[in-house]
């Protein structure tokens, strides 16, 4: 800084003027995070998200036989207990009253297992299958998955 900007600054020329004014305005405009900004943020976040998960299915190309392998079980477990469950909800219209009060609390405890499990599956299905859309179905897979589980603490 020179020694006329120095002076400037101290009795208060018109460029100090100006230097102040224009430090105050961008002072004040960095205050205010306006709708525009804040869209082209959210763009920009969710833009960097996608890339990262692409790039991590890239670097973990030769897993895909493991993750195949454990996300049919997890989703065959919970397909396999909606099935059970039905399966003891029909069977329960065919049997005595005795029996049928058992088959009809097992459809219902089946029914609430397969339920905690719900969001586990939704995650495992929009991985595979919405993949670029997994910034709005986490959060929902996330929230039923808490909430399930939520109950039973």
């Amino acid at each position: 800084m020179g020694v006329g900007r120095l002076l400037g600054r101290v009795f208060g020329t018109e460029q100090a003027m100006q230097d102040a004014v224009q430090g105050v305005t961008k002072g004040i405009d960095a205050l205010v995070y306006t709708e525009e900004e804040r869209a082209v943020d959210a763009a920009k976040d969710r833009s960097e998200a996608r890339g990262m998960v692409v790039q991590w299915m890239a670097a973990t190309s030769g897993q895909h036989l493991a993750r195949r392998l454990i996300s049919l079980s997890i989703t065959s477990v919970w397909l396999l207990q909606y099935i059970f469950s039905w399966i003891a909800m029909v069977a329960a219209v065919f049997a005595e009253a005795d029996t049928q009060s058992r088959l009809n609390d097992v459809s219902t405890l089946t029914t609430q297992h397969a339920d905690g499990m719900t969001g586990a599956v939704m995650l495992i299905l929009s991985f595979y299958f919405a993949a670029p859309h997994m910034d709005k179905i986490v959060g929902a897979a996330m929230d039923r998955f808490g909430s399930t589980t939520k109950g039973k603490q």
